[in-house]
């Protein structure tokens, strides 16, 4: 197993004003309680344990007497200024009645594409942690163009396993300063954690894979690089290069997210790499498109229908400014609690210029012009004669004797030594008076007025 062994981190992030900062939440402390199979930290009287073959590295803030502690093979202790131990001299200590059997947890589980293990603060200008804006699962994890913050004066062990051969970010507080390029996109940047999807996945649902919590909906949404189902509605967004994301988000939040009626509205916002498909059939390709996530805070059968009526707003102004606001198309889909919501699957979509419209327009100047041509009887449309298939009150007629002519095709029985042009034959062998001739049966078309024909 690769593991990382963060130390210390104590430098400040010198970030952009729209940078993203991701701060990893667990570390290997010797005074956190989380460390400790018993929920608290060691005391005096208690008998530390330290796995003999786990490789660990504890940071210690402040001085400890103990009775007795047993050290792993491999493992260090960082000590801060005036930190240590000491023999424990059996003296009393408050908040231990009595000593017992204490170890120190198993750090190699905590993995770095695990997103229950960072906190998303946003940059000055932006909502808040645990306020209106969230994050779908893969972009809980620190993205390629986001600032990563260790704690200072703190240990870590983080596993970095990962289906890439390099996790790339903007920059990293830890020991110093790593820098990075930020996004050169304003209409933003793809996060880069597609390919750690199932490793984003598994650390939430755990490695037995359990089941997602069940929605409240029907048929609920699947975003683009959420591991579960969300009941709410989604808006996806093709744009131009006049797009620009965080003037959009911007624009979101004061114009709707802000409105008192849609205080329990959450909204995630982001550029994916969506799969193109022809026919309902998947591509090996992609293209980039803005995903808009929303959901709500309402139960029962109201549950998403606030997400529902604030997407039906967006997709109202977009038809309204999104051409000044450089976006091409738009798609909305809900999933709502309500039974007349569109939760089975209705969507609707907007188009500022599609070829469906030049199509559509080509095809009417086409059929105009058949018409015109017809009217001043350029175009002719000829009279077709089909076979007698069925019998009657006249019978069948006797078959003809055999000749050297051979045989005759039944669909097109024109004389071929009339010297007169193919189609005038024609035209005169539809003739009504002619309608029946060698017992088949003759079809006018009704398009066709025969006294517009040309003598």
């Amino acid at each position: 197993m690769k593991s990382l062994f963060f130390l210390l981190g104590c430098l400040q992030l010198l970030a952009a004003a729209v940078a993203v900062y991701k701060q990893w939440l667990p570390n290997t402390n010797f005074e956190t309680a989380s460390n400790w199979d018993k929920g608290r930290a060691p005391c005096a009287s208690d008998v530390i344990h330290f796995e003999r073959d786990k490789v660990v590295s504890v940071f210690v803030k402040s001085p400890h007497p103990v009775k007795d502690m047993y050290l792993p093979l491999d493992g260090e202790f960082i000590l801060a200024s005036g930190a240590g131990f000491a023999a424990f001299d059996g003296s009393w200590d408050p908040g231990c009645d009595s000593g017992s059997a204490i170890s120190f947890g198993d750090a190699d589980g905590l993995a770095w594409f695990d997103p229950a293990l960072w906190q998303t603060a946003a940059s000055p200008g932006e909502l808040q942690p645990g306020g209106r804006i969230f994050a779908v699962d893969e972009e809980r994890v620190p993205c390629q163009y986001d600032d990563v913050i260790f704690q200072p004066e703190t240990s870590f062990r983080v596993n970095v396993d990962s289906s890439q051969g390099m996790i790339h970010l903007r920059s990293i507080s830890l020991m110093g300063q790593v820098s990075g390029a930020g996004c050169p996109d304003k209409s933003g940047c793809i996060c880069g954690n597609t390919q750690d999807g199932p490793r984003v996945c598994a650390a939430l649902l755990g490695s037995a894979g359990r089941p997602c919590p069940a929605p409240t909906c029907r048929s609920p949404l699947q975003p683009l690089g959420h591991c579960c189902g969300v009941c709410g509605a989604t808006v996806c967004l093709e744009f131009t290069p006049d797009f620009d994301l965080q003037k959009y988000q911007d624009r979101l939040v004061q114009a709707f997210l802000s409105l008192p009626e849609y205080a329990g509205v959450q909204m995630a916002i982001s550029k994916v790499l969506k799969a193109q498909t022809f026919l309902g059939v998947a591509l090996r390709s992609s293209t980039p498109v803005i995903q808009i996530v929303l959901i709500d805070d309402r139960t029962g059968l109201q549950t998403g229908t606030a997400a529902e009526q604030m997407a039906a707003d967006i997709m109202s102004d977009i038809a309204q400014h999104g051409e000044a606001l450089g976006i091409s198309s738009s798609k909305m889909e809900v999933a709502t609690g309500s039974i007349f919501s569109a939760q089975t699957g209705i969507s609707t979509s907007r188009k500022i210029l599609t070829g469906t419209v030049l199509s559509l327009l080509f095809s009417l100047l086409l059929l105009g012009g058949m018409l015109f041509l017809y009217k001043r009887g350029t175009l002719r449309l000829r009279a077709v004669r089909l076979p007698r298939l069925w019998g009657g009150a006249q019978g069948l007629a006797s078959p003809e004797p055999a000749s050297s002519k051979g045989f005759d095709n039944p669909m097109f029985d024109v004389p071929t030594d009339t010297g007169e042009p193919p189609g005038a034959a024609f035209f005169e062998d539809t003739r009504p008076e002619t309608a029946l001739k060698d017992n088949q049966v003759f079809y006018l078309n009704p398009l066709y007025d025969e006294s517009e024909v040309d003598t």
